[in-house]
């Protein structure tokens, strides 16, 4: 291992040895540093601004469409970016991690697209982190075969086209300091792909392509549009070259979909229905309002009030503008040696991608290979084209107080509720620990938006008093009993995952449904526990 010459005031606090060293270069780590002192201030001050919109709410204020941006949802003459090469036709994207096999299989799985995660199906350890920017590097080089106890691991002649996921702007890369500040783990992930990729992909027919997690104002999608201007012109790339496709995944953005595809209109590839981090930010965002406590998480279906009227309003809004409306994923994984259970379980995907063409959307995601084949048989037959753009969907109107109402049918708090989100958040914050970013728990693929829903609606449940349908009481005392009866037996079914693990994890746990306001994000709370990389070092932003 070489001794790196980092640029004067870049400290970098993990090990780069071995093909490291390729990705983590005096050169990229200048181009880290002019993005970090360019906009780092500007990304702080929008985080603030999330938390006055949070103490506005707690408040008693109201969520609404905003009147100073109303000319541009009132313009139909504008539109976005068309679509650039690999994404035209995206109607089954598969998603995942960036270890080397994941890559490999997923861009070999027959999805039309890949969308590579740095963000909530991984965790975040120094190793993860940059060994996922050599998979990535290799994979577009087509230099990732490889070959494990036997088996050969090589990319198909036409693999799937790339998509970049990075961490959302509340996260740090702790690893990196800039001025002895850390650096934004979205600029850190988005940089280092760039800055080692983009011209040889847009050289070989495609593009740096990107989704973009978790924002919840337009201004922050303006701060994208910015860094994507600068990173272009640092990197000697042509302007528009990049396409972006956001999440819209918080309540505060379902408010501003028009405006967010206005910041990016000339780097768009259009919006995404992020249904679990949805759910997540409808419970964080009301958490004063006892009217929004939501029942168990399989009662929150994507037919319920505030659930349907943002998927009508994301499809409406990108076809307007002439860009991908994406639908989401089916946590449902297939189950091995039970197919009547397995027949069960596949029909719900098939009925979730069926609900999601029809009603509109250009393509999908999953989260399995195996499951390719259902979504794609399902888009096949009922989109004749490469997207639906002309299915505009003018009939919709939706309203302010659509997208707030939290009715929900026959949905109830049940033990077996109250049961599956303590060992959801239990078994997730574990094995995050253990390094781990997406875990399959009782047949489902659980990632960090899935364990937020358990953990919030435990807090909320404790929070608000709520009642189980026995009539018996969410308590702390009721929730301390079931991590105790639950947290012996998860090192036996997640593999890496260590008593100690298991410890930290029910001591968070415990102390988050006792707390007057839950935490933003475990992924903040918890990073402190990462080995950083350089045998110890801990996230200054992180706190139990």
């Amino acid at each position: 291992m070489t001794q790196l010459q980092a640029p004067e005031g870049v400290q970098v606090l993990g090990k780069v040895q071995g093909a490291q060293q390729e990705i983590i270069t005096p050169e990229a780590l200048k181009f880290l540093a002019a993005l970090h002192r360019t906009f780092n201030a500007t990304r702080l001050s929008l985080l603030d601004a999330r938390h006055a919109v949070q103490r506005r709410l707690d408040g008693g204020a109201q969520l609404g469409f905003l009147p100073e941006t109303e000319h541009i949802r009132n313009d139909p003459s504008w539109t976005c970016a068309p679509p650039a090469p690999g994404l035209e036709d995206r109607r089954v994207e598969i998603t995942g991690p960036t270890d080397r096999k994941m890559v490999v299989n997923a861009l070999n799985s027959g999805a039309k697209t890949f969308m590579a995660d740095f963000e909530d199906s991984n965790c975040p350890t120094w190793a993860n982190m940059v060994n996922g920017q050599v998979n990535l590097r290799d994979a577009v080089r087509r230099q990732i075969d490889f070959e494990i106890n036997g088996k050969q691991y090589k990319l198909v002649e036409k693999p799937a086209t790339l998509i970049v996921r990075p961490r959302g702007w509340h996260l740090d890369e702790p690893r990196v300091l800039i001025d002895n500040q850390p650096m934004s783990g979205s600029i850190f992930d988005f940089a280092l792909f760039f800055f080692h990729n983009a011209s040889y992909l847009l050289s070989h027919g495609s593009g740096p392509y990107f989704y973009l997690p978790k924002m919840e104002h337009h201004l922050e999608a303006r701060l994208w549009s910015d860094v994507f201007y600068f990173a272009q012109s640092y990197c000697g790339v042509p302007t528009g070259s990049i396409r972006a496709t956001v999440l819209i995944e918080t309540l505060p953005a379902a408010f501003q979909m028009d405006e967010i595809l206005w910041e990016l209109r000339h780097h768009s590839s259009g919006l995404n229905c992020g249904r679990w981090d949805y759910i997540f930010s409808f419970i964080k965002r009301r958490r004063e309002d006892r009217n929004a406590v939501l029942p168990d998480r399989k009662d929150v279906t994507m037919e319920v009030g505030f659930m349907e009227s943002y998927v009508k309003l994301l499809i409406k809004t990108c076809h307007r503008r002439k860009v991908a409306a994406m639908g989401g994923m089916s946590a449902q994984i297939p189950i091995k040696n039970n197919p009547t259970a397995n027949d069960a379980a596949m029909a719900k995907v098939r009925a979730d991608k069926l609900r999601e063409v029809t009603a509109g959307h250009d393509g999908t995601w999953i989260a399995h290979p195996l499951i390719r084949k259902i979504a794609m048989d399902v888009f096949d037959e009922h989109m004749h084209g490469p997207n639906q753009y002309h299915v505009r969907r003018e009939e919709v109107v939706v309203r302010a107080e659509d997208l707030v109402n939290p009715t929900v049918r026959g949905g109830k708090i049940t033990e077996d509720g109250v049961k599956g989100n303590v060992e959801a958040a239990l078994s997730y914050c574990a094995a995050w620990l253990s390094g781990n970013g997406c875990v399959p728990i009782n047949h489902l693929m659980e990632d960090a938006a899935t364990a937020e829903i358990a953990r919030m609606q435990l807090w909320q449940w404790v929070y608000h008093g709520a009642s189980l349908d026995s009539g018996k009481t969410v308590t702390p005392e009721y929730v301390d009993s079931l991590i105790k009866a639950t947290a012996p037996g998860i090192p036996k079914i997640i593999a890496g995952v260590t008593d100690k693990h298991v410890e930290i994890a029910s001591r968070y746990l415990a102390e988050q449904v006792r707390k007057e306001r839950a935490s933003e994000f475990l992924t903040v709370d918890l990073m402190g526990y990462l080995d950083g990389g350089d045998g110890g070092f801990v996230s200054r932003r992180s706190m139990l």
